[in-house]
């Protein structure tokens, strides 16, 4: 056995060698110790055949021995009985020993190697950030340069002849890099730059600052009794809430933060498998819940007509619009696509009670993740929120029910059950377990952690039937492999608990914008208001602007009765979405809301005729 050194004894030196000096050190390395792996891994087989030929042979000893008589063969038979005792014992401990030395030897060089391997990672990531700098460098460098050389024609979209070159260049430096859209955007397409009236340079862009803060909230105090004691057994959407129960978001946003963590769908769109894509897809739908945990303050519900946009396409490679399409029932459509090859659309009506004691919230409608790559096609629904002590008491939020992940092109399937909070339970709260199987049943991966904090998954090995559970049914006992971290939530920002438990995101969403459609709900006045800590201000504007709904709504209801006849019997409401139309899903079989175009040219044209005044 080699003579072993400390954990970081490399053979090669401590500074970073050349390529072609490191490239040469680390083979011999690796080729001296596969041969020395190899030698350890004969000296194990050939221990196992002496052992094997030896314990044969004391076995036949011992029945020989209590076949004979007592006398003369007795001495002889013990003598030879003591001898190939003994040659065993010598055979184990030499396999002891081999087992000893291979063990040690693997352990050493694996530190090794996960030495190495995290210096690997180092240069990897300090490559990848000076690609960045460079990146974006070329880009503002052309960018001002355009801006102070080009005539005005290139601003109308015919680019000059001394671009051709310019353009190559960006297409071959695309080519050679893994994933451009984390690191520049240089559009060919001029209605993507700002236009400028003036004909002055164009001056360089940083990259957009987001706020990491909002206003405190205010300790304003209502008696919750007095407003709810009415309510019990009517819908939520349709009491008249004060802003005092509010949070300073609209429900469109809230439905634009199941994208706090994108990067599950940008993972699960680079997956070979469709059953791993499965786990990162699932993943991501127990992510969604994460934000809830602490978020006790009820969405304002939006206008019908509202919109809002989260562009963030430059930074994070996506972009997602969402509509209120329905007041009553509310429900609101929304369709995000990203540069990374995936497509989320979701229409969801809520539907709440006030039970007394508890609130419940059951989301209907339908999910549905599309890959370009594969062309999967998953659907899943949501489960239902509950909001515990509405009346004494600390409120507190839980989520249960079951979700199926349907991936329709293959036939997989992931089953997750959200574990219902019980005092007397013995399981941690808020557990979330999850078996993903593909179209014949079989179990491929499993899924266990919580919804507010993390989750693991695991490859399954082999499955059996176990003992019967505590409802009768017999259990599944899944042998696996060693499970691994897929999500993990975010820590929240500092003094979250004054900014009503907002994330990362979360502040960032009701941030103004120039260039939102004057129906975004960033430029919805109650809402500021309340943001602003001005709650009295805030609920006269949310009594106006329900007022106006309520009176556009009848005038919409009046010319649709005139313009139908009596034997028609169609609907006095007959709002039409503007970005959104409803569809059959001919792959999933559902009817939903699916975006049809407009929005992003009409933003980048600047043109919003279309949109209502709502506020």
């Amino acid at each position: 056995m080699q003579a072993e050194s400390d954990d970081s004894g490399d053979d090669c030196p401590a500074v970073p060698p050349t390529s072609g000096q490191g490239g040469g050190c680390r083979n011999l390395e690796i080729q001296s110790t596969l041969r020395t792996l190899g030698s350890k891994v004969e000296d194990l087989n050939t221990c196992n055949d002496l052992i094997v030929k030896h314990g044969s042979a004391l076995q036949r000893s011992l029945s020989e021995l209590e076949g004979i008589r007592v006398g003369a063969d007795m001495g002889e038979k013990m003598r030879q009985v003591t001898e190939r005792a003994t040659l065993f014992r010598i055979t184990s401990n030499a396999m002891i020993n081999a087992c000893r030395d291979f063990l040690s030897l693997a352990q050493n060089h694996g530190k090794r190697w996960q030495k190495a391997l995290q210096v690997e990672r180092d240069q990897r990531i300090r490559l990848e950030e000076t690609l960045e700098q460079l990146a974006k460098q070329h880009n503002h460098l052309e960018r001002a340069f355009r801006g102070a050389t080009v005539l005005p024609s290139s601003f109308s979209g015919v680019p000059g002849k001394g671009d051709a070159s310019d353009e190559d260049d960006d297409n071959e430096f695309f080519d050679a890099m893994e994933d451009p859209a984390e690191f520049i955007t240089v559009p060919a397409d001029p209605k993507y730059h700002r236009l400028f009236s003036s004909p002055q340079p164009l001056e360089l862009e940083p990259v957009r600052q987001r706020r990491t803060r909002i206003p405190d909230k205010p300790n304003y105090y209502l008696n919750l009794w007095s407003i709810m004691k009415n309510c019990i057994g009517k819908e939520l959407s349709k009491i008249p809430m004060p802003v005092n129960f509010n949070e300073p978001l609209s429900m469109l946003q809230r439905l634009s933060e199941d994208l706090e963590y994108y990067e599950l769908l940008d993972k699960a769109a680079k997956c070979q498998s469709s059953l791993e894509q499965m786990c990162y897809v699932a993943a991501f739908t127990i992510s969604s819940y994460s934000t809830t945990v602490h978020r006790t303050g009820k969405p304002f519900n939006p206008l019908l007509g509202e919109t809002f946009e989260l562009d963030r396409l430059r930074d994070c490679g996506y972009r997602s619009l969402c509509e209120q399409v329905s007041h009553h029932p509310p429900a609101a459509a929304h369709h995000a696509v990203s540069e990374k090859g995936w497509t989320l659309r979701q229409e969801i009506t809520l539907a709440s009670k006030f039970r007394g004691k508890y609130l419940s919230i059951m989301p209907l409608g339908s999910i549905q993740c599309l890959f370009d790559k594969s062309n999967n096609h998953y659907s899943w629904k949501k489960v239902t929120t509950t909001v515990h002590n509405i009346i004494v008491g600390k409120l507190w939020i839980d989520q249960s029910g079951e979700i199926d992940v349907v991936n329709h092109k293959t036939g997989d399937r992931c089953h997750l059950k959200f574990a219902p909070y019980s005092y007397f339970s013995r399981d941690v709260p808020r557990k979330v377990t999850g078996v993903v199987t593909d179209k014949d049943g079989k179990a491929h991966y499993v899924l266990s952690g919580t919804w507010d904090e993390k989750m693991e998954f695991s490859r399954v090995m082999q499955s059996s039937k176990g003992e019967n559970g505590t409802e009768g049914k017999q259990r599944t006992v899944y042998q696996t492999l060693k499970a691994k971290e897929i999500w993990r939530k975010n820590p929240l920002p500092e003094g979250a608990e004054n900014m009503y438990f907002f994330s990362s995101l979360a502040l960032t969403l009701n941030d103004p914008e120039e260039g939102v459609a004057p129906t975004d709900s960033r430029r919805r006045p109650d809402q500021r208001l309340m943001e602003d800590g001005r709650w009295d201000e805030a609920n006269a504007e949310k009594q106006r602007l329900e007022e106006k709904q309520r009176t556009v709504r009848r005038e919409r209801e009046r010319e649709a009765v005139k313009a139908s006849s009596p034997e028609e019997g169609t609907h006095p409401d007959n709002y039409q979405a503007m970005w959104f139309e409803k569809l059959d899903d001919p792959v999933s079989g559902e009817t939903l809301h699916v975006y049809k175009g407009g929005y992003w040219e009409a933003k980048d044209q600047g043109s919003w005729d279309v949109c209502p005044d709502i506020f």
